[in-house]
């Protein structure tokens, strides 16, 4: 057996996250979640995020949510982190530093 299952999954995130690549993220972290239990999405290297990439995170905490797995944000930038508090969205994602 596979030590790994057990390991969360990293979906790692650079750049924007705008209207034009949150599409791309959305499949992204649809896809992880429907293979593994646990799913990290690494927004360490992230410079920008709009509407457009809080909605695809959402999405798939819903996906997590109704499939019984995890979505765990990491390495929040000061702008995603802004955008969470602005929004409320903080409380009800799980965010780890």
């Amino acid at each position: 057996m596979n030590g790994q299952r057990n390991q969360p999954f990293i979906v790692r995130v650079n750049g924007e996250i705008d209207l034009d690549t949150a599409p791309a993220l959305r499949r992204a972290l649809a896809a992880a979640l429907d293979a593994h239990r646990e799913v990290v999405l690494d927004l360490s290297e992230v410079t920008f995020m709009d509407c457009a990439g809080l909605g695809a995170v959402v999405r798939a905490r819903n996906q997590a949510d109704r499939s019984g797995r995890r979505l765990v944000l990491r390495g929040t930038s000061g702008c995603v982190v802004r955008l969470l508090e602005l929004t409320g969205l903080q409380r009800r994602l799980a965010v780890e530093p």
